[in-house]
């Protein structure tokens, strides 16, 4: 046998030689990259990839239209899965391909949409994780803990986010405008900064 050649009777791809590659350069990357500790705590909690739109993976949007149906691929010819029926809820996009945007609801499902039915607008669902725990979430007058209450929100009720620091996120409720703290919303990261 010629040396570098594969034992007579066995086939190697070139597709399996490249994967052999490509998981010698991850496992490579992996052990000579630093530990987290090592990291800088200002470091952003998630790294910031962009699709081939051009846009960041993953990032939050929200639904346009009131009739949306998600698909099981990305295409009109996939069968509809779910059907979504309230405008304005939000959505995070994980994948793209084309004009089809694959999404992930506040309950984990995911789908297939058209971005065609998707809005840059930002919306966030209040502590959908308490649905079931009942409880309340405060709505302040100003982006601090000891601030006067506004509202009383529930848990799984969608508001729009005017902006985010970071902290705390300035939301509208069905009229009340107020301040929440960003760890009690499903709609951005923890960290973000969102302008409206």
């Amino acid at each position: 046998m010629a040396r570098g050649q594969a034992p007579k009777g066995t086939k190697v791809s070139g597709f399996a030689s490249l994967r052999l590659i490509l998981s010698a350069a991850l496992l490579g990357a992996l052990l000579h990259s630093p530990p987290a500790s090592a990291q800088s705590a200002a470091a952003p909690a998630q790294t910031v990839t962009l699709g081939p739109s051009g846009l960041p993976l993953p990032r939050f949007v929200s639904l346009k239209s009131a009739r949306v149906n998600s698909r099981v691929g990305p295409g009109a010819n996939y069968s509809v899965d779910w059907m979504y029926t309230k405008a304005g809820l939000p959505m995070e996009i994980i994948q793209e391909f084309d004009t089809w945007r694959r999404v992930r609801d506040a309950d984990g499902s995911e789908g297939w949409i058209n971005q065609s039915l998707l809005s840059g607008r930002r919306t966030a669902i209040v502590a959908p994780w308490q649905r079931t725990k009942g409880g309340r979430i405060n709505l302040l007058d100003d982006a601090d803990k000891d601030a006067s209450v506004v509202a009383i929100i529930e848990p799984g009720v969608t508001g729009t986010i005017k902006s985010c620091d970071g902290q705390w996120c300035e939301m509208t409720f069905d009229g009340h405008t107020g301040w929440i703290a960003q760890s009690q919303v499903w709609g951005a990261y923890p960290g973000e900064h969102v302008k409206n």
